[in-house]
């Protein structure tokens, strides 16, 4: 899934490389302690809360644990905290906070853990959640003066003065404001940054998680390539899709799955699926399963006929040489920039060379404000196909922390993606500021735009960093020809579960 923000990140790619020794895919409960000893760690003296997702309302909707939270707890309970205090230095009480056993409310929205069952899952001693509020209370009325703050608190009411924090948005920030107007010197600290440069390296058991994700997804991505034929609509390959990832012991796709065909290809983040697909038309297909958590995000771009017209072919060819381009510069220290320009020059040269740019370095006039409001600078022409950064991040959310965030180097632990793409919108001429400038380009470009028009070209493949390098994990058919034999394969109904993986996320 493409990243509006390009990335300050290094890394290292040893392409093709052996994998790594498998690892247990599960996170152990040392894992979760470690992982507060080291938070702890880059604290000072205070006490730490952090809040997990709330239950939804509605009993019928689904509860998604909020990704900090399952880091430090690897607790799927809703309404949960967790509270730990720090004096002189060293951490000196450690515990969750938990909803009671409540039968009769457990008939609709399933068991809980009640405070015996949290501590035995996690290791941490638990008392009712009924009981957080005093505790807080306890703690900060004594010589915590300072609450460092994880959940869902927005930064203008920490910031804002004492008389002036008075509208809560969240069931988080109401704790907050409420503890804020109950101990007058009570300094609080955000520390959503300091969690997420802990969980930018991944540890091998998240990388075997990630790994697993990612192998699902890829099998999807194989199933939908022999599914898809001309009038079929975009929605029957999202359910093919999301059945693979399910059938295959995924818990859920890690984000809205994105299938979009002919003008959809050119909608970065397009997930209706409600199109019926074209002969003539590519298909976009950006894809991720969660396993146990743990995003992938793969997206292979494919013919609808089985077979790539000459243009659709030209276009494929440009981002699949700044995917390689990437990949080869791509190595351990190396600043990601260098990475991210050796893409956009091979994109840059393309588009030159089809017609659809003036030159690799040329400009035009963009609009000065994101709605077009406030005048005109001057932006690169390449930005009109490829708008988005080279990569990002996958983990727990698929769009995730990682180390290069912070270090602007990728070390062993990193999990990301690469994912180059060329758009060209059908509109791209009415939408461009009216100037001079602009004009004497569109009597340039308007052939190549026809003849490119309602092509969108997304390759997109996830890396894991070891002490060995940097491997490709994601391998779906990418080359032009792997796609085009694969498609004219007869579509035979959904491949058989894969039994490891399934029993894999049984353990």
């Amino acid at each position: 899934m493409s990243r509006r923000v390009p990335l300050a990140l290094a890394l290292t790619l040893a392409l093709g490389a052996l994998p790594s020794a498998p690892a247990r895919a599960q996170i152990a409960r040392d894992e979760y302690a470690a992982r507060r000893e080291a938070l702890a760690a880059k604290l000072g003296d205070g006490v730490f809360l952090a809040l997990g997702a709330a239950e939804p309302e509605e009993d019928y909707l689904t509860f998604y644990q909020s990704s900090p939270f399952m880091y430090l707890t690897g607790l799927a309970e809703p309404n949960a905290a967790l509270v730990m205090v720090k004096q002189g230095g060293k951490v000196t009480g450690t515990t969750l906070f938990v909803q009671p056993k409540n039968p009769a409310q457990e008939v609709w929205t399933g068991l809980r853990l009640g405070v015996d069952s949290a501590t035995k899952q996690s290791g941490v001693p638990a008392r009712l959640l009924r009981e957080l509020r005093p505790a807080l209370d306890s703690l900060l009325g004594g010589a915590n003066r300072t609450l460092y703050v994880l959940g869902d608190v927005p930064r203008d009411l920490v910031d804002a003065p004492r008389e002036a924090a008075t509208q809560p948005v969240s069931r988080d920030a109401a704790l907050v404001l409420g503890l804020r107007r109950a101990h007058a010197d009570l300094q609080i600290r955000p520390v959503a940054d300091v969690v997420g440069e802990l969980r930018g390296k991944k540890s091998p058991a998240e990388q075997a998680l990630i790994r697993r994700a990612v192998e699902v997804t890829a099998d999807a991505q194989r199933e939908a390539m022999t599914l898809i034929e001309p009038g079929m609509n975009e929605f029957e390959v999202q359910g093919l899709i999301e059945y693979t990832f399910r059938r295959n012991g995924a818990d859920r796709p890690s984000f809205s799955t994105i299938v979009g065909s002919g003008p959809n290809s050119t909608v970065l983040h397009y997930n209706r699926d409600d199109r019926f697909m074209q002969a003539g038309d590519v298909v976009v297909m950006d894809i991720g399963a969660s396993y146990k958590g743990y995003a992938a995000d793969v997206t292979r771009t494919v013919p609808v006929s089985g077979t790539f017209s000459p243009e659709q072919r030209e276009i494929y060819q440009v981002v699949r040489e700044a995917q390689a381009a990437a990949e080869k510069e791509a190595r351990l220290g190396v600043p990601w920039q260098r990475v991210s320009d050796a893409a956009e020059a091979t994109i840059g040269r393309g588009l030159a060379r089809l017609g659809l740019i003036e030159s690799p370095g040329a400009t035009y006039d963009c609009a000065a404000g994101r709605g077009g409001e406030g005048g005109t600078r001057s932006c690169s022409q390449v930005s009109l196909y490829y708008m988005h950064g080279l990569g990002h991040g996958i983990g727990l959310e698929v769009h995730d922390p990682d180390q290069f965030y912070f270090t602007q180097l990728i070390q062993p632990g990193s999990a990301f993606t690469i994912e180059p793409g060329i758009y060209v919108r059908a509109n791209l001429l009415d939408i461009l500021p009216k100037t001079e400038r602009n004009q004497a380009l569109v009597s340039r470009i308007r052939p190549a735009l026809e003849k490119y028009r309602n092509i969108g070209i997304r390759i997109e493949d996830d890396y894991l960093a070891t002490e060995s390098g940097v491997e490709w994990i994601s391998r779906a058919p990418r080359e032009i020809d792997e796609i085009e034999a694969l498609m004219k394969q007869p579509y035979a109904g959904p491949a058989k579960r894969d039994a490891r993986r399934v029993e894999a996320y049984r353990q």
